[in-house]
Order: C-alpha cells, then structure tokens, then sequence
C-alpha cells in the first residue's frame, strides 16, 4: 500500500535504519521468500524438481555503479542471474557483467537447496542450464551434495573429433530424405586440465539445412536412468522454456529498470518486479484456474484483468467492485476474487 514516496525512500535506505533513513529491509527475508512460497504451494513434495539456472542481459543507458561494456551483448549491461522451478521464481540476482556468465552461482543454488530440502529432505534435485554454466566449481558441487545435473558444453575440436561418424551417417541420412537427420553418441570424457574427473557426455550429431549443427551436454544421470536421446530432447531441450519466464519478468513486468544510481537500489527494484510475478504467478495457479487466464503470460493477464476500469463503492460493512457490463473478463475477474478470498479463509482458519 505504500506510496512512490515513500518506495523511494525504501529504495535509498541502509541496511540499517538511522535518523534519516528510518526505513530498512531484510535482504536475507527478501531472498528466501520466493522458494518459502514455492514451498508451500504444493501439499505434498515432488518426486523430483529440476532448478533451471540463466543469466540475461540487463541494458543500462546511464552511468549505474558496476557498469560494464558486455561483449557478448555488445552493450553496457549488467547480467542478472535467475532460478526458477517451472514457472516457480526462486532468485533473481543483480551482477555485474564483467563476469563469468556461472559467477556466484554456488552460493544461490546452495541456499535454495538447503532451504528446499530443510523441508523436503529427500526431494531429488535436477540442475539445468546452458553451457555458460558447466564449470569444474558447480559440477563438483552438485556431485558432493547429491544433486544432480544437465548442462550445454561448449564445442571445441576434440569433442568435433569424437561424432565425426556419427554425422557422416546424418549427413547422408538428411541428403536422402531432404530432411533434417541426427544421431546421438553417449560416452565418457575429460577436459585436458579443468575437469577432476571424466563424465558424462552426450552428443548430438545434426546434419539441417546442408551443414553440420553438432550439440553437447554433460550429465551426472546415468544411462540406464536416461538414455541419450531423451536426455536431450525431452529433459535438456525444456530448459528453453525459462527464457519465456525471463522474458515476462523483463517485459511485462519491468525488471529492466535498474536506473539508479547504485547496485544495491538496483537490486531493490529487481525484487520488486521478482515480487510482481511471484504475485501473478500465485494468482495464476489459484485464482485462474481452469480459464482461459491459467497459461496465460504476466503481460495479458495485466492487460485484461488487471488494468480494466471498475467503479468502487466503499460503506462500512464491505467493498462493491462494478465492472462495465461489456467487459469481457468479468467472470473471470469475479472467480478469481472468490477464490482468493477463499484461499485466504482457508489459510487463516486455525487447523
């Protein structure tokens, strides 16, 4: 409920509230909060959940603290780490983009899996992210403290050395039937000096549109647990669906507005917009289900339901919220409210 007024001061405060800055927060509370709330939106653990790791550029236009030139992006950014469970958000990390796209990925997987398993202590816990974050550090982790993991590996010559057959065989499989062909390899290997140990390494070996498209991914699941193809196709390919979570928390819910002038502001307003989608997400899954709104993207459901005109009349026993007659999301608008209201005396009612 708070004003912009006073959101502002809460944005320039300290870490602990002074004369003049007498309003604080608790970055630690703010942190654990999402994966507390993923908690508790399932009544029973899962077998298994998959943790999918991504960093995303974040363009900066002014001269923000940890302001750096990003080659990849090619633009002054900063590279914000994210981590979501599905459509669950769990961390949202503000860095700077001078870095390793991994960096401080250690310390934010080990704090979601020890609050996760603090109350779901045998959950099986699946890491998944692209080849920026198959790194010695993390793999190592994740095999001392039982977790498990799908990364991309990046091409290099003796990894192209190793399916030089295998797309031998799609390159004349795809020239035969003018269509795409790919032929996986499943085998053990090692980097010359980064790895301590030999893993796992899928391959896939494609031959599209007249060139080769050669692809690698490391894993610590075993074969006879998931075969290659799958592992690829059906586990490892999913994780594109994240950028379509990163892509609503930065579009439709302004995450990219990191204009002040320090970091640790900017990390504020991160939150906030990480709240935002935490709140819809929520409102998804209680509220919208079963309607045309449950998969819908944060931006229609702010779009259509959320910003629409409605005539308020407040007496002293209760609220009266009228909509236009012709508004087309109205049913929805009021199922979604008496669900809420609903949830809400559910929770509050002692057990």
């Amino acid at each position: 409920m708070a004003g912009k007024s006073t959101l502002n001061r809460l944005e320039l405060s300290r870490q602990q509230p002074t004369r003049y800055h007498k309003i604080a927060y608790d970055e630690a509370a703010i942190e654990a909060l999402p994966v507390t709330l993923f908690l508790e939106a399932h009544q029973r653990p899962p077998k298994q959940i998959i943790l999918d790791l991504d960093a995303t550029d974040d363009p900066l236009h002014g001269h923000q603290e940890g302001r750096f030139f990003q080659g990849y992006y090619d633009c002054y950014c900063y590279l914000p780490l994210y981590i979501f469970c599905g459509r669950h958000l769990l961390a949202a990390k503000l860095r700077r983009s001078n870095i390793d796209g991994s960096a401080g990925s250690i310390e934010e997987v080990e704090r979601i899996v020890r609050q996760i398993r603090d109350r779901w202590p045998y959950i099986r816990i699946l890491l998944r992210a692209d080849s920026g974050f198959a790194r010695e550090t993390l793999m190592a982790w994740c095999e001392q403290n039982r977790v498990d993991y799908v990364f991309g590996l990046a091409r290099n010559e003796r990894l192209a050395a190793m399916i030089e057959q295998e797309l031998v065989a799609a390159r004349a499989a795809s020239e035969n039937s003018g269509r795409p062909a790919r032929r996986f390899k499943d085998f053990q290997w090692s980097t010359i000096d980064s790895w301590s140990r030999r893993r796992r390494v899928i391959a896939k070996a494609e031959w599209t549109q007249g060139e080769a498209n050669p692809r690698f991914i490391v894993t610590s699941l075993k074969r006879a647990e998931a075969p290659a193809r799958r592992l690829y196709e059906d586990i490892y390919c999913a994780r594109g669906d994240m950028e379509n979570r990163i892509k609503e928390c930065q579009l439709d819910l302004y995450a990219d507005r990191t204009s002040a002038a320090t970091m640790r502001t900017n990390q504020l307003r991160l939150w906030f917009a990480s709240m935002a989608y935490v709140l819809i997400c929520a409102l998804r899954r209680i509220g919208l289900a079963n309607t045309v709104f449950a998969n819908a993207t944060c931006g229609t459901i702010r779009l259509k339901l959320l910003k629409i005109g409605a005539l308020i009349r407040i007496s002293v026993r209760r609220v009266r919220i009228a909509m236009a007659s012709a508004c087309p999301a109205a049913d929805d608008w009021a199922r979604a409210a008496r669900r809420l209201a609903d949830t809400a005396k559910a929770r509050a009612s002692p057990v």
